[in-house]
């Protein structure tokens, strides 16, 4: 992770707390920890990529350019070819959940979400709140911890 985002703290900081989140789901909802952990590390490891390549860091070029670069780190840890697909379709569809809905993905959506969501609601203070959260949620344990952080519920 810090091959690609350098001393980018705070890309650094979004990765891990998404981890956090990502593990605290998966202890509830299930699914493979090794699959959650890759993804939830290097969902957007994509950035600086879409960055030099597209000038933007807007979603569609992170699930265009995370992929490929997500693939060589995990070749090199030796993830078996089946989980590495799972973590790369992941990556693939993180901002747009297009063509995936596993367990893992949803835990991913989920504690990505709970990171991004504080950011949203402090830009748009207006929003309606709980009814954000029921819409965007895939899982019960991260719908009901984005109510709590976010709600009081």
């Amino acid at each position: 992770m810090r091959d690609v985002f350098g001393d980018d703290r705070g890309r650094i900081e979004h990765a891990l707390a998404v981890l956090g989140h990502a593990n605290d789901i998966r202890s509830v909802e299930g699914g493979d920890p090794l699959v959650i952990q890759a993804a939830a590390v290097l969902h957007d490891i994509g950035i600086r990529e879409a960055e030099r390549k597209h000038g933007s860091a807007a979603g569609r070029y992170q699930e265009m350019e995370g992929p490929p670069i997500a693939e060589r780190i995990l070749r090199n840890r030796h993830l078996d070819e089946g989980r590495l697909r799972h973590v790369c379709r992941i990556i693939a569809n993180h901002h747009s959940a297009r063509d995936i809905d596993t367990l893992e993905f949803r835990v991913i959506w989920d504690a990505d979400g709970l990171v991004n969501l504080d950011e949203v609601f402090r830009e748009n203070p207006e929003v309606d709140r709980e009814s954000r959260i029921r819409r965007i949620f895939k899982t019960s344990t991260g719908r009901e911890t984005a109510l709590r952080l976010f709600t009081g519920s």
